[in-house]
């Protein structure tokens, strides 16, 4: 059996190929949007010591799935979402990003977008995280 593994750039190229991204302009024109679910996918110590971008939901990349799954006897839940909600996905860089934005179309959500360049893109556009 010839098996070929696939490094973590290649899984971002994957995703990035299936999903949608939405740009800083993009995210700032819809952000006090009540049907906008914004989902920061960092660490905790990457949040505790840069902060999020306001309105954001922290939930670590590894829990995501559990905690978005709304099942109501989920134990995990930390995000309530309807269907029709929009969902914006970001990291630091875009990496994980796009990876969680995949994760969550796997789980049937359709309106999901990943921030392009995640946060260090927030800032750069001169745009300030809260802690």
């Amino acid at each position: 059996m010839d098996f070929k593994m696939k490094n973590f750039p290649q899984l971002i190229k994957e995703a990035n190929e299936k999903i949608r991204t939405i740009s800083v302009d993009g995210l700032k024109s819809i952000i006090d949007d009540q049907n906008l679910t914004i989902i920061d996918v960092q660490s905790k110590e990457a949040v505790e010591e840069s902060g999020m971008i306001p309105n954001a939901i922290h939930a670590n990349r590894g829990f995501l799935e559990f905690y978005i799954d709304q099942r109501p006897d989920n134990p995990f839940k930390k995000i309530d979402v309807m269907p029709g909600d929009k969902i914006i996905v970001y990291c630091g860089g875009g990496g994980q990003g796009a990876l969680a934005t995949k994760t969550l179309q796997d789980m049937g959500f359709q309106d999901v977008s990943n921030l392009e360049g995640g946060s260090s893109a927030w800032i750069k556009a001169g745009n300030k995280l809260t802690k």
